[in-house]
């Protein structure tokens, strides 16, 4: 880890900018430390934790469900006397995703009795046991997006294999031990969300991120994660981003639009434009799909959505802003179908 991490060169190569939270998470994995990502939707934390799973290398265990290292078997078959047949995996097959929800289940995080193992050999059998996905990330790295929509049973199901490295398996009263990477990620405006244990948070060290820094910043993340079926003017892709960028200063949003709201402007202009049979992207291809892409990924204040409707707050606010910064533009037409 520390060869990986220390070097001075960027090791999160699938990440435009962030540098603050590159740094941050670099020096957290030097000390093997359990790490939330926190930051809004969109952002890149889930590329970010799955670029960590890349860097990590080439290693042999043996061919059971707990990713044993040979020489340090967890799981009861590979501790039984005998010959295991072993197999190679990379860093990317040694990344396991956990889906924060509240229809998680203890059984999906620490495992369960599998039936035909029961009935080969006898329910109460240590050898009867399925392993969940902490299990299945030994030697790999545990990703669990939204760690905030886990019901609180499950929390109290971490604590002890993040504190300790091991899990009880109270079927058995056996302990298996865990050892992986842990990264969760945390979306401060989701508002359908269990409150976090002070026991749970404080096995955590939390790493920032946001928005790209800067306009130029965002415009290479779309250029490099957005589809492209026509060309897209240089300025107009400057419009898009402006656009996006003044909607998250917006006082009147709750919520404000992500990368994604961006890349997906981009995409459904040259969509447009596509369908009109254009080989390059006008300002008309935009305005006709600002409310399809950015009305749904936008939440106005409580004071102002009894007002209007988020699809007529979309389109008065790209009107206004057009006025404001590209006046030749504003003299044309801005009807459109929305």
């Amino acid at each position: 880890m520390q060869k990986i991490f220390s070097a001075d060169k960027d090791p999160f190569t699938d990440i435009i900018g962030q540098e603050a939270a590159k740094r941050q998470l670099r020096s957290a994995l030097l000390m093997d430390r359990n790490i939330v990502i926190f930051g809004p939707p969109g952002i890149g934390k889930t590329t970010l934790a799955k670029n960590i799973a890349k860097l990590l290398p080439t290693i042999t265990v043996n061919d059971c469900d707990f990713n044993c290292i040979p020489s340090k078997p967890v799981c009861p078959s590979c501790r039984k006397p005998g010959k295991k047949k072993t197999r190679k995996i990379g860093g990317e097959q040694r990344f396991v995703r956990v889906q924060g929800s509240p229809d998680l289940t203890a059984e999906d995080l620490l495992g369960d009795i599998d039936p035909l193992k029961a009935m080969k050999y006898g329910s109460m059998s240590i050898e009867a046991f399925s392993p969940g996905k902490i299990f299945k990330a030994n030697n790999g790295v545990l990703f669990f997006d939204e760690l905030n929509r886990c019901p609180e049973k499950l929390q109290n199901a971490l604590l002890q294999v993040l504190e300790e490295g091991k899990a009880t398996i109270g079927s058995y009263d056996v302990d298996i031990m865990a050892d992986f990477i842990f990264i969760a990620t945390m979306n401060p405006n989701d508002i359908n969300t269990e409150k976090l244990s002070d026991m749970l948070l404080d096995r955590f060290d939390v790493v920032y991120m946001s928005y790209p820094e800067t306009a130029e910043l965002e415009m290479q993340v779309i250029r490099k994660n957005a589809g492209s079926i026509v060309k897209v003017p240089e300025h107009l892709l400057a419009l898009i981003v402006r656009l996006i960028r003044e909607l998250r200063h917006d006082d009147k949003l709750e919520k404000v639009p992500s990368v994604r709201a961006s890349i997906g402007l981009y995409e459904r202009s040259q969509s447009n434009a596509y369908l009109m049979g254009r080989k390059s992207v006008e300002f008309e291809d935009i305005r006709d799909a600002v409310v399809s892409v950015l009305a749904h990924r936008i939440r106005l204040k409580p004071s102002v959505k009894y007002l209007e409707s988020q699809d007529d707050y979309v389109r008065k606010a790209f009107e206004r802003f057009i006025e404001n910064n590209y006046p030749d533009i504003a003299s044309a037409k801005m009807g459109g179908d929305g």
